[in-house]
Parts: C-alpha cells; structure tokens; sequence
C-alpha cells in the first residue's frame, strides 16, 4: 500500500501447479501463395507490396513466412502471405512439409503461382493440390486463383496454348499470366 511500501512478512503460498504448453502461432492474411520452391511467391510479394522478403536463385530461400499489404483502388487492402515452397511429399512431412503447409490454412483465398518454365503446369497444379488434400481435405473448399508466374518468358501463342490446356483439363480455371519482372 502507499504506507506499507515494503512490507517485512510473507504469507505462505499454495502448492504451483506445472503443465507443458505448446502455442502454435499461425499466420492470418486474406491471400496465401502457394507454389513449388522458385516459382516467385517471394518475388510477387515484394513487387505488389511494400515487403522486402529474401530472394535469390535456390530452392528453400523462403523458409518462414512474410507477410505483405497490397494497395488496390481506393485505398482499400489486403494482406499477402509468402509462404514457403512445397514439394511433392510434403503432407506427409517431407521437406519441413508439415511446418509450411500449416501456414495456408489460415488463408481466405489461395493463389497458385506455378513458373512458366515448368515442364508440364497442369501436372503441378495438381501436385500442389493433392498436397493440400492429403494434409487437410478442408483446404480444397478455399478459393482458388492460378497464376503463371515468369509469363515474361512467354510469348502470345504459348500463353494461349497454357489456356487451351488448362479449359480442357480444368474448365473451371482461367489462369492469369504475371511477370514481376516487367510489373505485368
């Protein structure tokens, strides 16, 4: 009290109780990208926001998520999350598989960025996707976006070819084409 400041006796306390607790902090933004390592998920980030993630030319350079504001019309916004690069295994924990993909159930919408370069771009879209299956069903029920990543690589006839082969294998997808290099 303000006349007793430093009282001289102590009352005896009660047996503590002790308990291991684990918290498990996970990243909430309204869009996740997920890709393979190297599909530019760090390099889309730091090109529409203000995030200055870790680039560089070899796989795993992401190893923990960022998080960035995108500006859009009107001073409205949304948050972006760079989470790490999946491979296939991942469900079952291959690769730190389990530590990344826990990061993308708590986004509102998944945008896939599957490279230009890649050999066949349906094939790992469905990679990505059976990941996602295995580790969680639920996460199939999220909106999902496509984007070809590196599109700078590409001219008109490929990118209309991409689309041709994304309408017949998956109607419902209409892939979107961007280029962090030339801002498109």
């Amino acid at each position: 009290s303000a006349v007793r400041q430093t009282p001289r006796y102590a009352q005896p306390g009660l047996p503590g109780e002790e308990t291991q607790i684990t918290l498990e902090m996970k990243i909430f933004a309204d869009v996740g990208l997920v890709g393979f390592p190297n599909a530019g998920k760090s390099t889309l980030l730091s090109a529409v926001t203000a995030a200055k993630p870790k680039i560089a030319d070899y796989e795993f350079t992401t190893l923990k998520p960022s998080l960035g504001i995108v500006n859009y019309r009107d001073y409205n916004t949304f948050v972006m999350a760079d989470i790490p690069g999946i491979i296939e295994g991942a469900a079952e924990g291959k690769g730190l598989g389990h530590y990344f993909l826990r990061h993308i159930e708590r986004n509102a919408t998944l945008l896939f960025l599957i490279p230009a370069d890649a050999m066949n771009l349906v094939e790992q879209y469905h990679i990505l996707l059976s990941e996602l299956e295995r580790y969680n069903p639920e996460l199939l029920d999220k909106s999902r976006i496509i984007a070809i990543s590196k599109s700078d690589l590409l001219d008109d006839q490929l990118k209309e070819e991409i689309v041709e082969k994304f309408k017949d294998e998956l109607p419902e997808i209409n892939p979107i084409f961007i280029s962090a290099a030339t801002n498109q």
